[in-house]
């Protein structure tokens, strides 16, 4: 019973961690352990058990005072750790249907697929909202759906819808067209009147999926006008 309560402690620790590198972006050791609730050595510790697993890296960033300090996130590896909206069936899907009707087939089906999702998406995102509280709404039903999105005000008064997770990342791996897909249905949802840029990107490397959303200048204008 004493041996089984440190291991128990320490999963939960690394399952947070974990997560606040998912949700919050890379973290040194002292920021980890004031959001735990515990020593930073402590933390120290299930952080190389976490790289130990593959599961971490860090790399070093200059402070003003004294030795650099290790900025830790999570390698790709972690996502397995997250929703993954059934990657290997999903994965095995698109190979049978891409082999079934080819890439033009195969098209058209996330053609369906996206018509539906915009469909559902302003059931409960209405364009009738004003465009923060569109968003606001759509952060809620991809976050219920596991890509853990909220939105973000930059200072020129547009805003950054952030993923940081990829729910369906296995699959869109190997199929291209459903990111590609995701950026259609959100300038579908929220209207031809709105911007949708996509500013960061999970398949290339970063550590979340970003698009920078605003009025276009034509509606913008013709709202002063008016």
């Amino acid at each position: 019973m004493n041996n089984k309560e440190p291991r128990d402690k320490e999963s939960s620790a690394e399952r947070t961690s974990r997560k606040l590198l998912k949700q919050e972006g890379p973290m040194d050791a002292l920021q980890l352990a004031t959001h735990i609730g515990i020593t930073r050595m402590a933390v120290r510790q299930h952080l190389y058990n976490l790289q130990s697993q593959k599961l971490v890296q860090f790399s070093e960033e200059a402070r003003a005072m004294g030795r650099p300090a290790k900025v830790w996130k999570l390698t790709t590896e972690a996502n397995r750790l997250f929703p993954d909206g059934h990657a290997e069936l999903s994965v095995r899907l698109i190979d049978s249907m891409r082999e079934a009707f080819g890439e033009e087939g195969l098209d058209k089906l996330l053609d369906i697929r996206n018509r539906k999702m915009v469909q559902q998406y302003l059931k409960e995102a209405p364009g009738s909202l004003s465009l923060k509280e569109q968003l606001e709404a759509l952060a809620e039903l991809r976050t219920a759906e596991g890509y853990m999105a909220e939105i973000a005000v930059n200072p020129d008064g547009s805003f950054l819808f952030v993923e940081k997770h990829c729910p369906i990342c296995e699959a869109a791996q190997i199929c291209s067209g459903i990111c590609r897909k995701e950026q259609e249905m959100l300038q579908q949802v929220l209207g031809e009147d709105v911007e949708v840029e996509r500013t960061g990107h999970i398949l290339s490397g970063q550590a979340r999926c970003t698009y920078r959303i605003q009025q276009a200048a034509s509606t913008e204008l013709h709202g002063m006008e008016g």
